[in-house]
This record gives C-alpha cells, sequence and structure tokens, in this order.
C-alpha cells in the first residue's frame, strides 16, 4: 500500500482548463516517479521511451 502524502499549499496549481497540475516540490515530496509523463517530473521520466535519466540531479 503507498503512502498518502497530504497536499499543502504550494504542491500544485489549476491549470487554465481546470486541473490540477503538482509540482516538482510535490513529486520530491512523494518521493518517486509514478511514470505519468507529468509536466514538472523532477525524475527526468520521459513517456515517449518509458526511461526515467539515472543521473538527474535533484533539488
Amino acid at each position: 500500500m503507498k503512502k498518502i502524502i497530504p497536499v499543502e499549499e504550494g504542491d500544485f496549481y489549476l491549470t487554465p482548463e481546470g486541473y490540477r497540475c503538482f509540482t516538482e516540490r510535490y513529486h520530491l515530496k512523494r518521493g518517486y516517479c509514478c511514470e505519468s509523463g507529468c509536466r514538472h517530473c523532477p525524475y527526468g521520466y520521459n513517456a515517449k521511451t518509458n526511461t526515467t535519466l539515472k543521473n538527474k540531479s535533484f533539488k
């Protein structure tokens, strides 16, 4: 079972279409890549090649 991470102010913003877009801060707090091609993925996931950058430095 995955750990539930509480969503706090600064973890997301609303897009012009009204969708919730999670920030890099939230993804780092979550601690793993979900491989969904998130806009602010700090793990370097590429949905086209289905790969994650192993050497990406994290903030």
